[in-house]
């Protein structure tokens, strides 16, 4: 016993220098899993050294992973240095789904300087703001944060990003704003959304942005179109066809990338006359995989637009 007593010392010294060395990591400084180090698994070792080699692993991997998640949750000042990391951690937590746990991850950093963490807060807040369970007020408390977000990302750094989605946050303030303040803001969406593809070509969300802008003053209402015509010498005004040209080209930059576009493709030959281009692409948005409530509501919507169509489903 004595013997496995040392071994068990000898593996405990070389794991604990080893993630003593991770704790030097700039982003795990004065962490957690420094403290337990230094004190906690101390006294695991007087107290009993021979079952360290059978728990270390399990102890110190416990004490990683609670740190992980901790230090990027909880310590924004423990890795202000490090932006890169906590960006790459939004941008997993995003593609992932995890809409509460990125904007708890972001909210932290609402007071930074840098560009690329402020538009994926404003992206988050949105995003929040847009999940069933949150109520009207914070809904609208979120949709107002997520447009300073983006105006401040904006003002650090223009990138396609940050045009992309202060265009959307005004879009969305509009919906509180009334007709006339969402019609006023019309060229202004328009401009970033442009501007968003220029520096862009490849994202194919922006393209569709800029088609979904083309068919919502395709088939603006008469009393919109009057409103619009006070407020400019030159009212804002798209067609259909323009508006599928954008759609088009987002699917070409990248397919199956959005079930909304796949609905709006549909929607489009829909307004054009042409059924058997609308069955195909409502088709598709029908089984496109539904990863979001956005994805399930298009899903519904798509078919209840088959069913006019006489499709059984």
């Amino acid at each position: 016993m004595a013997g496995c007593a040392g071994v068990s010392r000898l593996i405990y010294v070389r794991d604990l220098r080893l993630f003593a060395g991770v704790c030097r990591h700039r982003c795990f400084r004065n962490s957690y899993l420094s403290r337990a180090l230094s004190t906690g698994v101390k006294e695991k070792v007087s107290s009993n050294t021979s079952n360290l080699g059978r728990g270390l692993t399990a102890t110190l991997l416990a004490y990683f992973g609670f740190e992980l998640y901790s230090n990027l949750t909880q310590s924004p000042a423990a890795c202000d240095s490090d932006k890169d990391d906590i960006i790459e951690q939004a941008d997993y937590l995003y593609g992932s789904g995890e809409t509460i746990k990125l904007y708890q991850l972001l909210i932290q950093y609402k007071d930074s300087e840098n560009a690329e963490l402020l538009w994926r807060l404003a992206r988050a807040s949105r995003d929040l703001a847009q999940l069933s369970s949150t109520s009207a007020d914070n809904k609208k408390k979120l949709i107002y944060e997520a447009l300073a977000y983006a105006k401040k990302s904006l003002d650090k750094e223009p990138n396609f990003a940050a045009h992309k989605w202060y265009a959307i946050c005004i879009s969305d303030v509009g919906d509180y704003e009334g007709t006339k303040a969402k019609i006023a803001n019309a060229y202004v969406i328009k401009e970033h959304f442009q501007k968003a593809i220029e520096l862009n070509p490849k994202d194919a969300t922006s393209i569709h942005l800029m088609g979904l802008w083309c068919f919502t003053f395709a088939e603006m209402p008469w009393y919109q179109q009057k409103i619009a015509s006070m407020l400019f010498a030159t009212p804002p005004t798209s067609t259909y066809e323009e508006a599928l040209a954008y759609f088009i080209k987002a699917e070409e930059v990248d397919p199956n990338f959005y079930s909304k576009n796949l609905l709006m493709l549909g929607k489009t030959y829909l307004k054009l006359k042409s059924q058997k281009m609308a069955l195909l692409w409502l088709t598709k948005a029908k089984d496109h995989p539904a990863y979001t409530e956005e994805d399930k509501q298009v899903q519904k919507e798509a078919v209840e637009l088959l069913k006019t169509l006489g499709v059984k489903i």
